[in-house]
């Protein structure tokens, strides 16, 4: 009976202290949890949008789900719509500009383009890093002032050319991409948003960046046409550049088609690329004299020692949509972790050349 007892008593014990160990364990963990939820927290970059409408709503619901940034809050001029999309994106409607940038460590602007220089000048006086939707300003005087308000203050400006990170023109990275001729075609159906400025300013500017960014050439010369058809600014226009070194670039863009069309073509010697942003393929034919890593040989030309294989690649498509990973680049800029988002000075330069192509469609 003794012996009985002292076993249950010390399986008691046992037990209990079991459940001590495994108590306070639970609240080690729990409380070391915590604490790493708000260092990650403490970590993230407080972010705002200023402008919440068919683009501002997109940043505003990206950053809420970017893992390096915190979505402060969001402000418009329409506070009824300002506060359903902070509903939205689970964050916090601000009543002014001054009270959101007293927050955050970095902004979009997604307010309209004759707006973005009066806001952004707003910003960038605070220090505050800013990623201003395309184009950077209304005219090269406006986009000057903010590139040197930005340096004064220590800050800087990135701008939404989103192409740049529209996965299907990120898959040409591991391929040597040196045009010398470049047709695109960028056609949408008529949208009333966008048409306080020409289609110029408003499609084809993506294209421009994207032309130059590749085409690393000073402009020889630019011959342009367009028309105004249903709006009071060219909805429609055509413009051809031409670069120093030979390249010459066709573009065309349109805001009356009856379908979306977004793609380019690219030429250059033994090669030819396509590029469809919308639906977000890429495919490269490449004449080469060895195998190389392509994903087909679809032929041969030519006899002999001139004997080349026609071979096609269509590279992998890398994960990440456009606007997100344009946000992300965004982030990293503000953290110094990496630069990759579109500088203000190469957004100068597609609003340069696009105010070249509008003089000339008005001659």
């Amino acid at each position: 009976m003794y012996y009985t007892d002292v076993t249950k008593s010390r399986q008691g014990f046992l037990l209990n202290s079991c459940i001590k160990h495994l108590i306070i364990r639970i609240i080690c963990i729990t409380f070391y949890s915590k604490i790493i939820r708000e260092d990650k927290l403490l970590n993230k970059v407080k972010i705002g949008v200023i402008g919440v409408g068919h683009l501002g709503r997109f940043h505003s619901l990206n950053y809420a789900q970017l893992p390096d940034a915190e979505l402060i809050g969001i402000y418009d001029v329409d506070k009824e719509r300002a506060d359903a999309v902070a509903k939205e994106a689970s964050t916090k409607s601000f009543e002014s500009i001054d009270e959101l940038l007293e927050q955050v460590d970095g902004v979009s602007i997604a307010v309209p383009t004759d707006l973005h220089f009066k806001v952004a000048q707003q910003v960038l006086n605070k220090s505050i890093p800013c990623l201003i939707e395309k184009p950077i300003a209304q005219n090269l005087e406006e986009a000057d002032t903010l590139i040197n308000l930005a340096r004064q203050n220590n800050t800087f400006i990135q701008v939404g050319h989103i192409e740049r990170f529209n996965p299907a023109f990120r898959a040409l990275s591991e391929f040597d991409i040196r045009p010398m001729f470049i047709e695109s075609h960028r056609l949408s159906p008529f949208n009333p948003r966008g048409t306080e400025v020409a289609v110029v300013l408003d499609l084809m500017i993506h294209d421009i960046d994207i032309v130059l960014h590749l085409v690393k050439s000073p402009v020889k010369s630019i011959d342009a046409s367009g028309v105004a058809v249903v709006s009071d600014t060219a909805d429609i226009a055509n413009a051809r550049i031409h670069f120093e070194n030979g390249c010459v670039a066709n573009l065309t863009a349109s805001r009356i088609s009856q379908k979306k069309m977004r793609k380019m073509r690219m030429f250059q010697k033994d090669t030819y690329v396509t590029v469809d942003f919308l639906q977000k393929i890429s495919e490269i034919y490449r004449l080469e004299s060895s195998d190389g890593k392509s994903d087909m040989i679809l032929g041969e030309i030519g006899v002999g020692e001139k004997k080349k294989k026609v071979a096609y690649y269509r590279p992998q498509i890398p994960e990440g949509d456009g606007l997100y990973m344009e946000l992300t680049a965004f982030i990293n800029s503000i953290t110094g972790s990496k630069a990759e988002g579109v500088p203000g000075e190469a957004a100068r330069s597609a609003l340069d050349i696009a105010i070249s192509i509008l003089k000339q469609m008005e001659k």
